[in-house]
């Protein structure tokens, strides 16, 4: 790698690690994705990965004092950023951890309750990504959401009424897709053994 991309990259680091956690930085970030040559873009892009795992890693870790609000914040920002570099498995772990952290914390702070269809939509992302094991963890969250009347009460993205049959019916096509998928891995497993 030139000297160039080695000080771009270790700019980022000093603005992850100095938590300038803005849009600022996510853009930053998407100038360095910016090559001349797809070797170049490979490598940089691998860099970057790296970089993003070590520090939301050690970031995540030091912040569990930190109020629910700038909990999310972090993991927004990480999950962003992971999504720039394209690396998807992190960005959807992350996005499930802050959909469960909200779940988890909506006891106390009902604002926030995490919705049916943003469950939904996590589900869909993970299923076509083929994060299956997650999946099926969201999609038994989405269906114990859509019974929540706490979500109708806070005039969130509640499924209307005549709705719900079918999301629910789609919901359990996705996470019987997905069981399937694990289930058939499992068994290519056990033959290649």
């Amino acid at each position: 790698m030139s000297d160039s991309v080695e000080q771009q990259l270790s700019l980022f680091r000093y603005l992850i690690q100095t938590r300038s956690f803005g849009d600022s930085t996510l853009r930053f970030l998407d100038s360095l994705l910016i090559s001349k040559d797809v070797k170049s873009l490979v490598e940089i892009r691998s860099s970057l990965t790296q970089l993003l795992k070590s520090e939301s890693l050690s970031i995540i870790h030091s912040i569990t004092a930190e109020t629910i609000h700038d909990k999310l914040l972090v993991l927004d920002f990480f999950v962003r950023a992971f999504a720039l570099v394209g690396d998807l498995e992190s960005c959807l772990a992350l996005r499930y951890e802050a959909l469960v952290m909200r779940e988890l914390k909506s006891a106390t702070i009902q604002l926030l309750q995490v919705s049916p269809l943003e469950w939904l939509n996590f589900v869909e992302d993970a299923v076509k990504n083929g994060f299956h094991e997650v999946s099926v963890k969201a999609c038994e969250n989405a269906l114990r959401c859509i019974g929540n009347n706490n979500v109708q009460k806070l005039g969130r993205d509640a499924i209307p009424e005549n709705l719900k049959a079918n999301a629910i019916s789609e919901i359990t096509r996705l996470r019987n897709f997905a069981l399937t998928s694990i289930t058939s891995r499992s068994d290519k497993s056990v033959l290649l053994a």
